[in-house]
């Protein structure tokens, strides 16, 4: 893999909007410099293309795999460790999404669920309070059933839904 302008400019840009996303900056170029190469890596691939320490790349590789977002492959004939990532777009941002929603909504909700059920039994709680923690629940309940519902669709009819955007939108708004 040769490391164009363009090809670290891509990284570059993915390790900075990983550490915005919540994850480590190697962890996120690791994941873009694998997905961008044409064939697997090896770790010590890796290592010389981002500049980065042998053990800062096994555990990112490790926390990818972690994910299901990065996996280890062979070569016939070699039998060092090789990596690569997911390839179809669709198919990465379906795992992001599932992981997040695991590791963020999930935890959420269940919180979410526990204040409204206590909530509802205090008398010294505002009725506005009470409101906003079950309008709360209904919309992470709601985003988290939209999740489930387009999760199993095929890529092709998701593209096509995402496509129609606002003619949907004017649809089911006349």
């Amino acid at each position: 893999m040769k490391m164009t302008p363009a090809v670290e400019k891509y990284v570059l840009h993915w390790g900075e909007m990983g550490t915005r996303w919540g994850t480590n900056r190697t962890v996120a170029q690791i994941q873009a410099l694998l997905y961008l190469s044409p064939e697997p890596l090896r770790a010590d691939e890796i290592v010389g293309l981002l500049s980065v320490a042998r053990s800062n790349v096994s555990t990112s590789i490790r926390e990818l795999q972690s994910y299901g977002l990065v996996r280890m492959t062979h070569v016939l004939g070699d039998r060092r460790d090789y990596f690569e990532s997911l390839h179809d777009v669709w198919e990465l941002f379906r795992v992001i999404i599932e992981q997040r929603k695991q590791r963020e909504l999930n935890p959420t909700l269940t919180m979410l669920r526990a204040c409204a059920q206590e909530i509802s039994a205090e008398s010294e709680t505002d009725p506005v309070t009470k409101g906003r923690i079950r309008d709360m629940l209904a919309f992470v309940e709601t985003t988290s059933h939209w999740y489930e519902e387009i999760r199993d669709i095929p890529t092709g009819t998701l593209t096509k839904l995402m496509a129609l955007g606002r003619k949907i939108t004017r649809l089911v708004t006349t």
